[in-house]
């Protein structure tokens, strides 16, 4: 069954790259182009796409706001954000919008085609690349160092879970790590999901930097 991509990018010579570059992949198509954030909205509600690739630039409703209506409607559909390095300033409010991963414009076709599949998986673009980096960036800002830095409700183990997966471990990775089944590390980052609220293994980082777990590298 293939993937179904939104493309949500202002500029038509993007959108009509990255039409071409999936065009001859099997298992990938696109179901629709938009140039607005608002269409972009709109056709996520009429296409019910499983990954909208977001441009974060665009007239009107921006690609912040529009990931964040598009989560907040609560269907399948994931948001994995069009980036380029100038735009980090709104990279930390798209993940807090709900986006699960990051692309760089400038990537390789097979990583873009991987992060579509990763995300539309269930998954997060995390690390290596992009989005570990970039969230440590926003960690390390004043802004975020004035939130509280408390996290309850969790048990010791699945406090050490959270500090792996912040620092970019797969479950396969932290079974390894604390000798235990990868199956049960499964089932404490399922855990984890639905103490902390978070939709995705993007959003456990967060968690895992804002409370201290995890500190950005110097």
């Amino acid at each position: 069954m293939s993937v179904r991509v939104l493309l949500a990018d202002d500029q038509p010579l993007v959108r009509a790259g990255l039409r071409v570059l999936i065009a001859d992949v099997p298992d990938i198509e696109v179901v629709g182009e938009a140039a607005t954030g608002a269409e972009a909205v709109r056709l996520a509600r009429e296409a019910v796409p499983d990954v909208v690739l977001m441009d974060l630039r665009m007239p009107g409703t921006d690609g912040i706001q529009a990931t964040r209506q598009i989560i907040a409607a609560g269907g399948p559909t994931r948001v994995l954000v069009l980036t380029t390095f100038d735009d980090d300033e709104h990279v930390h409010s798209a993940l807090r919008a709900g986006a699960s991963g990051f692309l760089v414009k400038d990537m390789a076709l097979e990583d873009i085609l991987a992060a579509i599949r990763v995300v539309a998986a269930g998954d997060s673009l995390i690390a290596p690349g992009v989005t570990r980096r970039l969230i440590a960036e926003f960690i390390r800002r004043p802004a975020a160092a004035s939130r509280p830095r408390l996290l309850a409700g969790i048990t010791d183990r699945e406090r050490e879970v959270l500090t792996l997966v912040g620092r970019g471990l797969s479950n396969a990775e932290i079974a390894e790590q604390l000798v235990i089944s990868v199956a049960t590390a499964k089932a404490h980052v399922a855990r984890l999901f639905s103490k902390l609220g978070a939709r995705d293994r993007v959003h456990l980082v967060i968690a895992a930097y804002e409370t201290g777990l995890v500190t950005p590298p110097r």
